[in-house]
């Protein structure tokens, strides 16, 4: 039974429990946001890395789950999801807080922030994994939309906060000590997921022959597999990750070296994509509600994200504003349509098959990730940034057409009738 209390009005208002997870969230995406400057800052500006060491670097995180993101699934479909979260941030803490220590110490070297950036994206893998099944528990269906629009809509402005913030204070204190920020607020995270009250039913025992593990996976990858939406937004989603994280990878850099901007200047200019976010999270309920979630799905993965073209024109002075046009449309379309898959993914699949039907989805959709980053690391040291980047970010709107020629574009509303065990869906004709 979902963890609901209080009367009908605000869900942070009214909904205690989710008031502590979405804090617990925000908390995070905030530390995360700095992370996301203060790794490949430090890697370029103390470390002096190059352009494929700096895409090694990013891809370490998104490794994890090609290695273990199947089994995960599966386990966390056997588990309470909550202490999997606990001490899945429990370990981050204790990871990101070695890297300030060591650059105290002075034996911080690139082996280490692999080290590190390996681990806690094995972490994130059981975090992430179990985060996405636990909301439907912890929620009714009827508040699972607006509880996912406004954990999305938040996180995208704790990372507006977090970017700016984080630039300022690397700039001011050193990316290593910036890192500070991500630990304190795992504590904060930690804490908050300690002051939930609902709890998760024990699951019951269940003798499982040999070969069990496997035959789980293969059930949740059959119905990525045979069912027409969930296999499109897989194969969407591995492909849009794939370009996405390829000039990610390199972004920072060219910004660095190639138009000289400062540590402030490239936090400044990233905290538009946490804009973005929250653009996206105001927006796709009202579009929702006018186009319907089928055609609004299209309108912000594939529309939108066509102006990240005009990354690559980016210049000093005035031609930083092509940068901010584009990077702003893709942090509005992927985050609209996240809130989109998610409330989607959480009604039509059945629980108990969410975590492995997740896992296989994210298998693809993460597991193209570290390809991505080191294909911007190898396409930068080959061709140089510009044309890496004409490269990959055309991948953006090409992943889109994905969706274009799939079932979901007959469709004015995704389904929202759970998916049956045994059955998956095959579409083959939309409704009027």
């Amino acid at each position: 039974m979902s963890g609901d209390n209080g009367t009908r009005g605000g869900l942070l208002r009214r909904h205690r429990d989710f008031r502590f997870f979405w804090l617990g969230e925000v908390a995070a995406r905030f530390g995360e946001s700095v992370t996301v400057l203060a790794i490949p800052l430090l890697a370029a500006s103390t470390l002096h890395v190059g352009i494929f060491e700096m895409g090694l670097l990013s891809a370490a995180p998104w490794l994890p789950w090609l290695l273990i993101g199947l089994p995960v699934g599966v386990w966390v479909d056997r588990m309470r999801r909550r202490p999997v979260m606990f001490w899945a941030n429990v370990a981050c803490f204790v990871l990101f807080a070695s890297i300030p220590v060591a650059s105290w110490t002075g034996v911080l070297g690139v082996g280490q922030l692999l080290v590190v950036a390996l681990l806690a994206g094995t972490a994130t893998v059981f975090f992430q994994t179990a985060y996405s099944v636990y909301l439907p528990g912890l929620l009714t269906p009827a508040d699972q939309a607006e509880g996912n629009a406004k954990l999305h809509g938040s996180e995208s402005a704790a990372q507006i906060v977090g970017l700016g913030v984080g630039g300022l204070l690397i700039q001011v204190a050193g990316a290593a000590n910036g890192m500070l920020a991500n630990t304190t607020t795992f504590l904060v995270s930690i804490l908050c997921l300690s002051r939930i009250r609902y709890r998760e039913p024990v699951p019951e025992p269940v003798e499982r022959p040999r070969g069990a593990l496997l035959k789980e996976i293969r059930e949740g990858l059959r119905l990525v597999a045979h069912d027409a939406f969930l296999r499109s937004m897989t194969l969407f989603g591995a492909a849009s990750n794939l370009a996405l994280t390829g000039y990610q990878s390199i972004l920072v850099l060219f910004l660095v070296r190639e138009i000289g901007l400062s540590s402030g200047m490239v936090g400044a200019l990233a905290t538009f994509g946490g804009i973005g976010g929250v653009l996206g999270a105001l927006l796709v309920r009202r579009v929702c509600d006018r186009l319907g979630t089928g055609r609004t799905l299209l309108l912000f993965q594939l529309g939108l994200p066509t102006l990240a073209l005009l990354i690559p024109l980016t210049t000093p002075g005035a031609g930083l504003l092509l940068l901010l046009v584009g990077y702003l449309a893709v942090s509005v379309g992927v985050v609209a349509g996240n809130i989109i898959k998610s409330s989607f993914v959480q009604a039509y699949c059945p629980d108990g098959w969410r975590g492995r039907v997740g896992a296989s989805a994210s298998f693809l959709n993460y597991g193209t990730m570290p390809l991505g980053a080191l294909l911007g690391g190898v396409l930068g040291s080959w061709l140089g940034f510009r044309p890496a980047l004409w490269i990959l970010t055309g991948g953006v709107p090409l992943a889109g057409l994905i969706l274009y020629f799939s079932p979901i574009r007959r469709y004015r509303d995704l389904p929202t009738e759970p998916l049956t065990r045994s059955e998956p869906a095959e579409v083959a004709a939309a409704p009027a």
